[in-house]
């Protein structure tokens, strides 16, 4: 019985979709303009990844907006969003909008890629700030990747990777990668 339950609730293939949370999205029922909110914790600036070495320390608390409209695409949905990390040592801290591809699978793991803009209160280019990144451009581009699991119809608990860089459109192009833990709320 239990297993007939599981498959009954992440099943909604008549709208491309595999999870009992569409139901209310198709139910007729008036959405809310917000699809979710997620809530972080994450490592700043963290090493040894796509920016190479980390010179900026501290913890970054992050709010993410997820809105309702939405594209299907791939098995999945794309989504509007705008989202702000600040740093709790006075370091880099941004705020971002662009747009995330979401996958929810039948038996609940999440898969999100995400793209946009970011705009920083870092440095740009200042030679003597040397514990801070040069960014090179107050405005970003922002790609993040983030795994995670449904634990409920409305609760997310979900592992980031966050990278912001001047794409080499500017010099010095340092940029800025943030991994760390969210909470998603979904409404």
């Amino acid at each position: 019985m239990a297993a007939a339950t599981v498959a009954g609730i992440f099943h909604c293939r008549s709208h491309n979709c595999h999870h009992h949370l569409c139901q209310h999205a198709h139910s007729g029922e008036r959405r809310p303009w917000l699809h979710e909110i997620r809530l972080g914790l994450l490592d700043h600036d963290t090493g040894n990844l796509w920016s190479g070495t980390g010179r900026e320390d501290g913890l970054d608390l992050n709010v993410e907006l997820a809105f309702s409209p939405h594209l299907a695409l791939w098995h999945g949905q794309i989504r509007p969003n705008l989202g702000l990390s600040v740093n709790d040592r006075g370091n880099t801290s941004k705020i971002y909008v662009g747009g995330i591809w979401q996958h929810l699978r039948r038996n609940g793991l999440i898969f999100d890629l995400g793209a946009g803009l970011a705009v920083h209160d870092g440095e740009i280019e200042d030679p003597q700030a040397i514990d801070r990144k040069q960014m090179g451009s107050r405005v970003l581009v922002r790609f993040a990747a983030e795994i995670g699991y449904a634990l409920t119809a409305h609760n997310r608990l979900l592992l980031l990777f966050d990278h912001v860089s001047n794409g080499y459109t500017a010099d010095p192009n340092e940029g800025l990668d943030t991994v760390g833990i969210r909470y998603g709320y979904l409404f």
